[in-house]
């Protein structure tokens, strides 16, 4: 084989490896995957056999490894060990919304060109479809289990990114689920369960990692960088808000992983701090898998916060805490040091090297020839297929937004506007749609090819990027629109305006876009559509004002097929029923609210309004939860209880309650059989058929509880014109109607609760068992 012949054999140990190609005639530069049965140096190895327990396997592995190969497989570039058959891996592979080569695990080429690029997360957060965010999820995981048996891939994925969009010019919200709580742990865990697969038999499809843990959303703003910043951060909003997604990917999702990220979080850096790590993550959520570091935290938290005296301290401070795995080189660099001052133990390492071996057993990775294997059937013929492109599609329709439809301008008729002015800096885009963290897409659909394929278009882009530096096309833009039966402007931002290390400094279009849309408005002789694509919120003020501009969609960064996705709204072949997943705020929200203050909530006495839907009661340009149809839904209670009693969980619990005034807490109540159901009928009135999203808020009491409206469910369904469906919903009293007291502790407040089910409200009553009894 030409590789024994190579000048890049630089190491006996690599030469081993060529050999043993050669003996088991692999195919040209594949390396063998590790316990091949065929394979005689291994056969006779307990790690080998997949009739041992897990456990057993990993415990024989780590007792053959020396100290030096240790340390250097608890980093993302794990070494190859010849002398016991196994090949080098890397961790570092991502698939936030589509396989992608971001991570040096994972590259395209030959039989692999590509991968299907789906929406950036934020969009398809909008669908409020747990079933959509799943599938896709299995989608991900086939191509990616494809690309791994090519020999192009690997299986641990760092996806999804949960963390909580808290401020709106944070350039990473693209890559989250949205504002609200409840909506980012359902995506985490239907994403994560998607990619994972159904966990039979403890494996692993492939191995998702969520992220950033914790309270990390502030990434480069005001001189302030993600690697120098302290997150100072209460009990109570740790707990209601910043940690839920995490809480619910673990717990509910299965994660193989969790990763910690560059702040801090109260003083301590989150991948030095064994409270977070090792006494919540790995304790009270008992995480079945490994902690996985952002890269180069750990020398982040010596270097750039020099939280430590010695390099050999981080080192240990880290494997301490309860992490597993360094994306870096510092773990390789320090831990002998570490272990050889006595700041920690080889058994330590073992510790941390045991949970990394036991997610790649669990990925089948020492099992040998992946092809005899569940997923070994997969190849190049499972990427881009036309039902993954498909399903690409489905999930930028499902993730448009009708923000705006007055005099219903929209759906247009390409009977009617037969011509279409397509202007503005991402009328004709591609890379742009997918946003960041993405691989090479399959192909793709601007919305100019998108309107092209229904009517005529006349093209001007107008500016030369989203930049918007100058006017001076502005004219011949102006022009287009007069001679178009109807004008499509497709504005926005990119990557160059928010991404990683780049936060907003506000809410406005870019440069002159905003001059741009009003002009061609103004000039436009049909109806106007504003098409937004970006990431985070925008300031459209002037657009919801402008008697001109008939109709606003929100697009976000729609996928490989976004035109598509926009087109067919726009002429109707799709109902719009997309939601927004953050609230869009005003550019005066802004300019009072520093990105550095982590409250959640409003403090009246120094102004600050608070952050989310939860919490902000402000003015907003359109709020969470916000999105239109072309048709008309209405909502009707069948079914509704008026009250709940809680039972304690024991005696004990009885006497230990502060119910009166504080209401119980929810570890003292006995919650196994608190979930109250609701039958809701959801009637379309309209003439369209349409997808409708219902969704279900609470209010705890009034008075002494905060007036907290918070999302509690939600539900897609698809409803023909004229006809009424039926659902049913679920509110679990410990935890739909619970709140987060100062304290960090979870309790359920007594007295009346107001549910609102779509726009229908209605009252619970809440009281103990006791209370009724009296």
């Amino acid at each position: 084989m030409a590789c024994c012949n190579s000048k890049s054999l630089l190491t006996f140990g690599l030469l081993i490896i060529c050999v043993t190609l050669t003996l088991l005639g692999v195919g040209e530069g594949r390396v063998p995957f590790a316990c091949d049965p065929q394979n005689g140096l291994t056969r006779g190895f307990k790690f080998c056999r997949t009739n041992v327990p897990i456990h057993v396997r990993v415990q024989d592995l780590v007792g053959r490894l020396t100290l030096p190969e240790k340390i250097r497989l608890v980093v993302n570039n794990a070494i190859a060990v010849p002398r016991l058959g196994i090949q080098g891996y890397e961790w570092w592979s991502e698939a936030l919304h589509g396989v992608s080569d971001v991570g040096p695990g994972t590259k395209f080429g030959g039989a692999y060109p590509g991968a299907t690029s789906f929406p950036q997360v934020i969009t398809t957060a909008a669908s409020f479809n747990q079933s959509l965010w799943q599938e896709i999820g299995r989608v991900v995981s086939d191509e990616a289990r494809a690309m791994y048996n090519g020999g192009v891939g690997g299986l641990t994925y760092w996806s999804p990114n949960v963390n909580i969009f808290r401020d709106p010019r944070w350039g990473r919200g693209q890559e989250t689920p949205g504002e609200d709580p409840t909506l980012a742990a359902k995506y985490a865990a239907s994403y994560v369960q998607g990619l994972q697969g159904d966990g039979s038999g403890n494996r692993l499809k492939v191995a998702a990692s969520c992220k950033h843990y914790t309270a990390y959303d502030l990434d480069n703003w005001n001189g302030i960088d993600r690697f120098h910043f302290n997150a100072r951060v209460s009990k109570q909003d740790l707990e209601d808000t910043y940690d839920v997604p995490f809480k619910a990917c673990v717990l509910d999702g299965k994660v193989a992983s969790v990763m910690c990220s560059y702040n801090q979080v109260n003083g301590k850096p989150t991948c030095a701090d064994p409270d977070l790590l090792r006494n919540t993550i790995r304790g009270k959520w008992r995480l079945n898998g490994y902690i996985v570091s952002d890269c180069d935290s750990v020398g982040v938290f010596y270097d750039n916060q020099h939280y430590t005296s010695t390099p050999e301290e981080a080192a240990a401070e880290a494997i301490k805490a309860g992490l597993d795995l360094d994306c870096g080189p510092f773990l390789a660099l320090h831990t002998e040091g570490a272990i050889n001052k006595g700041l920690i133990s080889e058994n330590d390492l073992n510790l941390a090297l045991a949970n990394l071996l036991t997610v790649q057993m669990r990925l089948g990775m020492f099992d040998g020839e992946p092809s005899a294997q569940q997923y070994g059937n997969l190849g190049p013929g499972d990427v881009c297929t036309e039902a993954h492109q498909e399903l690409a599609l489905e999930a930028a329709r499902q993730g448009i937004v009708l923000l705006q439809n007055n005099g219903n301008t929209l759906p247009l008729s390409p009977v009617q506007h037969r011509t279409v002015a397509v202007i503005g800096p991402n009328s004709d885009v591609t890379v742009t749609m997918i946003g960041n963290y993405a691989g090479v897409a399959c192909g793709y659909t601007t919305p100019l090819q998108g309107i092209a394929r229904y009517v005529k278009t006349i093209h001007q882009a107008a500016c030369r990027d989203v930049g918007c530096g100058d006017n001076q096309l502005f004219g011949v833009a102006e022009m287009a629109a007069r001679h178009g039966d109807a004008t499509v402007l497709v504005i926005g931002l990119d990557q160059s305006i928010e991404a990683e290390t780049r936060d907003r400094v506000g809410l406005l279009l870019p440069g002159h876009q905003q001059e741009l849309v009003s002009r061609v408005a103004r000039a436009s002789i049909g109806p106007v559509i504003l098409v937004i694509m970006s990431g985070g919120p925008v300031d459209v003020s002037f657009a919801k004002a402008d008697p001109k501009i008939g109709a606003i969609l929100w697009v976000g960064y729609p996928g490989q097929a976004g035109g598509t996705a926009i087109a067919d709204v726009i002429f109707g072949r799709t109902n719009p029923g997309g939601r927004l997943p953050m609230t869009w705020y005003p550019q005066d929200y802004v300019a009072k609210v520093p990105m550095t203050n982590m409250d959640m909530r409003p403090n009246p006495a120094s102004g600050y309004p608070g952050r989310t839907y939860r919490f902000y009661k402000g003015p907003v340009v359109f709020p969470f939860g916000h999105g239109l149809s072309y048709t008309r839904f209405t909502h009707s209670l069948a079914l509704a209880p008026k009250q709940v009693s809680v039972p304690y969980a024991s005696l004990k619990a009885l006497k230990n309650s502060t119910a009166s005034s504080k209401g119980v807490r929810v570890s003292h109540a006995n919650c196994g059989a608190l979930e109250v159901g609701f039958h809701v009928d959801v009637k379309n009135e309209g003439t369209m058929d349409g997808t409708h999203t219902l969704l279900i808020f609470s209010k705890p009491p009034r008075g002494k509880w905060n007036a907290i409206k918070q999302l509690v469910s939600f539900h897609k369904i698809h409803v023909p014109a004229g006809s009424k469906q039926r659902v049913k919903v679920g509110v679990h009293v410990c935890k739909h109607l619970s709140i987060v007291d100062e304290f960090g502790i979870r309790r359920i407040p007594m007295g009346e609760h107001e549910l609102q089910i779509g726009d229908v409200k209605h009252s619970i009553s809440v009281q103990t068992l006791e209370e009724i009894k009296h």
